[in-house]
């Protein structure tokens, strides 16, 4: 399999960003502009404060192109369109799977709704999407994707079920699109999956501390997100402790692997104060317990 060579950065290429008004993906827009992006697409569903952004990217970088489109990542058709004038414009070489949503309680009291949001939002969204743009992606020029997943997609949590099997599922589907174009010779496109744990940008709000797993800073995994997409890495867990709790998983009986989590890590209790917080664009849709934001 052919080993994809590393960009500098995304400069001249063309990048689109969905969930790009506020969270970490606001920064990957900040950081695609800061590079020098011949054309930067911005997908959210709050108008208002998508084009706030966007104007504000548009003063800070003349040079660069700034497009906006308001789009709903639960309905496929407007997916479908938002892909179809994307392209229109002209090739995307640079994919950034980031919006997302979560529920924080027990499964039962989920509703119907919230299940369908968080599979359509988190999982079906960036398999649409990613649908749409791939026969373009990486064949006349460097091409990128990179998908938001979670560490909750590699470890069971209580009050996650929803969210967990949505990213698990997001984060099986892009490291397999992975290994199926690193077998095509004919195009240079690589692909990134991200897996972090609670990252401060208010959409895990209430979230408990985990045993030598801070909430992380949200400029620093932006950061290592955008690099390790550059580098064509793979797939990136996010801190260190996610990576020993893979293996100490892997190797424990569960039984004692279930006591470690509960009692000594505090995995399983890290979503028991959950709150989540109502951004601008799901404020009227949100239930308590539930958290939406781009990331």
């Amino acid at each position: 399999m052919p080993r994809r060579r590393a960009l500098e950065s995304v400069a001249g290429l063309t990048v689109l960003i969905t969930g790009a008004a506020q969270g970490m993906g606001e920064l990957f827009a900040t950081r695609a502009c800061a590079e020098k992006a011949k054309r930067v697409i911005l997908w959210d569903v709050n108008a208002p404060l998508l084009e706030h952004k966007a104007q504000h990217l548009r003063l800070a970088n003349p040079q660069v192109v700034i497009e906006t489109q308001v789009i709903d990542l639960v309905d496929a058709q407007s997916i479908a369109e938002g892909a179809a004038l994307a392209l229109a414009g002209g090739g995307i070489d640079i994919l950034v799977n980031n919006a997302g949503v979560v529920t924080g309680r027990p499964f039962a009291e989920h509703t119907t709704n919230q299940i369908g949001t968080a599979l359509a939002v988190n999982t079906l969204a960036p398999m649409y999407l990613t649908h749409a743009l791939l026969p373009q992606l990486g064949v006349q020029r460097p091409g990128r994707i990179l998908t938001i997943a979670s560490a909750a997609a590699l470890v069971s949590n209580p009050n996650m079920s929803v969210y967990a099997a949505s990213k698990a599922a997001v984060a099986s589907f892009s490291d397999s699109l992975r290994l199926e174009l690193e077998r095509d010779a004919a195009r240079d496109l690589a692909v990134t999956t991200f897996c972090p744990t609670y990252v401060d940008t208010g959409m895990f709000a209430g979230a408990r501390r985990m045993l030598l797993t801070p909430m992380l800073p949200k400029q620093q995994v932006a950061d290592r997100a955008w690099d390790a997409m550059l580098r064509a890495t793979p797939m990136v867990l996010l801190p260190w402790t996610s990576k020993l709790g893979q293996a100490l998983r892997g190797v424990l009986p569960r039984a004692v692997w279930d006591l470690l989590a509960e009692k000594v890590l505090g995995i399983y209790h890290s979503m028991d104060d959950f709150s989540g917080h109502a951004p601008v664009n799901t404020a009227a849709r949100r239930l308590p317990g539930e958290g939406a934001e781009n990331n």
